[in-house]
């Protein structure tokens, strides 16, 4: 059974950039109010929607959703590296009856997550683990995208599926809202950018601190005015929360990838990850926004929500 969801923002400057104290204690206590949700639901399985940072899948062969059956953290941005707690047999069960209700996924028994997938798990674990887990990745980094019809078709063959669980299921949304970090485009791409865009493959040591230094840097600039990313937005923040409170998951349906790009950046894609978990809830959930503010220096638009079936 559902017993719940949790939407919230990821940011890999949480733990590199701080924002200001006070900013930092309401998001903070808004995370324990979250934490608190997710202990008193006692979820035996976490489902997590989630995006990659072209960290785990690439143009070598990019599925638009894809269910892990085994996957591996990377550990970037202060996550926790290694082997994923997955229950095989659910996790193909999962996989299984998304196909059965005419959405095309993929599977993985090598599936490579990032902070996208982990930092909400972590972060909603400090009552109870979360750990036990499926990963269900959407591609929202690079094109072609699927579109949010599709999405919330995902979402919901999931929910059927998890609401007939003999477990107490927790679905978590990772992503969004509004930001816009340096992900390259194949377009316009270096050859050895490129070349990584298209193969992937295990970053080393120093390749990893240099993509990583680089994002923290552009916190600042942020803040400092000097950036040349698309600022955060607001107001196309809560243009979203109120329809996801409201019930309303088709909101982008209509709305293009360039249009979606230019408002909300290219991080804003993500969004799509919290489209699925509440779509995943059925019509008539119950949710509640906990937090919402723009924090340049974690360079994302911040929002935590829950949900309950009605």
């Amino acid at each position: 059974m559902i017993v719940g969801a949790i939407c919230m923002s990821h940011s890999p400057l949480l733990d590199r950039n701080r924002a200001a104290p006070d900013t930092e204690e309401r998001f903070n206590s808004a995370l324990k109010k979250a934490q608190k949700f997710a202990a008193d639901l006692e979820p035996d399985l976490t489902v997590v929607f989630h995006p990659d940072h072209v960290n785990g899948f690439f143009y070598k062969l990019l599925p638009a959703f894809c269910v892990g059956i085994e996957a591996n953290s990377v550990g970037d941005f202060g996550t926790v590296a290694g082997k994923l707690d997955i229950p095989q047999d659910r996790a193909m069960d999962c996989a299984e009856h998304v196909l059965a209700e005419g959405v095309d996924t993929a599977i993985s028994y090598r599936m490579e997550v990032d902070h996208g997938a982990v930092q909400p798990v972590e972060l909603l674990s400090a009552d109870q683990s979360l750990a036990r887990m499926i990963p269900i990745f959407i591609n929202c980094a690079i094109t072609p995208r699927p579109g949010f019809a599709r999405v919330r078709a995902l979402g919901e063959a999931v929910g059927k599926w998890a609401a007939a669980c003999p477990e107490r299921v927790l679905i978590i949304g990772s992503g969004g809202l509004s930001h816009d970090p340096p992900i390259p485009s194949l377009a316009t791409a270096t050859p050895p950018v490129r070349q990584r865009l298209i193969e992937g493959g295990a970053m080393g040591h120093d390749q990893r601190m240099t993509r990583q230094n680089s994002v923290v840097g552009e916190g600042a600039k942020i803040v400092d005015g000097t950036s040349k990313l698309l600022p955060l937005d607001p107001e196309w923040d809560n243009m979203l929360l109120d329809a996801f409170k409201s019930g309303n998951t088709s909101v982008l349906d209509e709305t293009s990838d360039a249009e979606l790009t230019a408002t909300g950046g290219r991080g804003g894609h993500e969004v799509r990850a919290w489209v699925a978990a509440l779509a995943a809830m059925g019509p008539d959930y119950k949710s509640d926004v906990l937090f919402y503010e723009v924090i340049d220096e974690w360079l994302t638009g911040m929002g935590i929500m829950t949900a309950q079936p009605a």
